[in-house]
């Protein structure tokens, strides 16, 4: 793996993926969590997803601390479809200032922009449908589309709707996933809790509950399953976002559930459900860090909790 050009001018990397020493830097993010000794380290190159910025017509990312943009037109962190497509992407009539996610799917690269302007113009449309991209909405509302975007999970494919959450590398979802059911196994009912699009809940066979996405509509941060619906499951799976699972991990402290297993993308809020947890009577019996985020100081943490 080479190393970025723009690497130290832009904001999206903190560590040079590329120096020999890369995962002993790294590793020092974890002091305060576990040893890095067991981590899984995924490979750099294969983020099938990059949040991009526009302002003043320039296209690109976010200088670390400053609302300053570099031009990017290659990142050598994303996948080969997103690279190809960024230098058609910095040729478009952007319109006032934003963000662009741009997302590998399974069949083509979906875009998805986020403005202070309300509405695009005729020549924008015209010009983002020549990019190659398959879909592109403009604050949720579609500007084009020419089929529907789709992720495949374990065998299973669905529909990827514009922001939807996705692990940022197939590599890693793979990881993450082979974890979930090595651990999950023998379990007889399985709840899925933040499942997203399915990652887990179709390899676990699982009940799924979420915002949106696959299985049950509920918003488990002001909802979380009560007592009475914890007690037809043996195990759940929990993979919140960064704000973590507080409300959930408080009702689980007092269930039964023999199993939980949390996978986590930020190290800070575990330490704080993790507590409430063990507190509850629960015991940490496996905990893996994983480099999910090449590059970056964030972390991956994957744990099983028994009772």
């Amino acid at each position: 793996m080479k190393q970025c050009a723009f690497f130290g001018r832009c904001g999206g990397c903190k560590y040079d993926f590329s120096d020999a020493d890369y995962r002993a830097k790294k590793s020092d993010e974890l002091k305060q969590i576990c040893p890095a000794d067991n981590a899984v380290w995924i490979a750099p190159g294969g983020r099938r997803r990059g949040d991009f910025c526009f302002a003043a017509g320039k296209f690109g990312l976010f200088a670390r601390g400053t609302k300053d943009i570099v031009p990017v037109a290659r990142c050598e962190n994303m996948v080969d479809a997103i690279n190809d497509i960024l230098p058609r992407l910095a040729q478009l009539p952007w319109a006032g200032a934003g963000s662009c996610m741009v997302t590998a799917c399974d069949n083509g690269i979906d875009i998805a922009i986020t403005s202070n302007v309300g509405h695009f113009t005729s020549a924008f449309k015209d010009a983002v449908e020549k990019t190659g991209a398959i879909r592109a909405t403009w604050n949720g509302r579609v500007v084009f589309q020419n089929v529907v975007p789709v992720i495949n999970f374990d065998g299973k494919t669905v529909e990827y709707p514009p922001y939807a959450f996705l692990q940022p590398s197939v590599a890693g979802a793979d990881a993450l996933r082979d974890m979930v059911v090595a651990a999950a196994a023998g379990a007889k009912k399985v709840a899925d809790l933040f499942c997203g699009l399915g990652n887990f809940t179709y390899a676990l066979d699982a009940d799924g509950f979420d915002v949106f996405g696959t299985g049950i509509c509920r918003d488990l941060f002001t909802r979380p399953l009560t007592l009475g619906m914890l007690r037809q499951y043996d195990c759940v799976v929990m993979d919140p976002p960064r704000a973590g699972a507080m409300a959930q991990c408080r009702v689980l402290a007092k269930s039964d559930v023999k199993k939980i297993i949390y996978v986590s993308c930020n190290p800070q809020t575990f330490r704080r459900d993790a507590k409430i947890l063990t507190d509850g009577g629960y015991k940490m019996v496996q905990i893996v860090p994983v480099d999910q985020f090449a590059g970056s100081g964030h972390w991956e943490i994957f744990s099983v909790f028994q009772k």
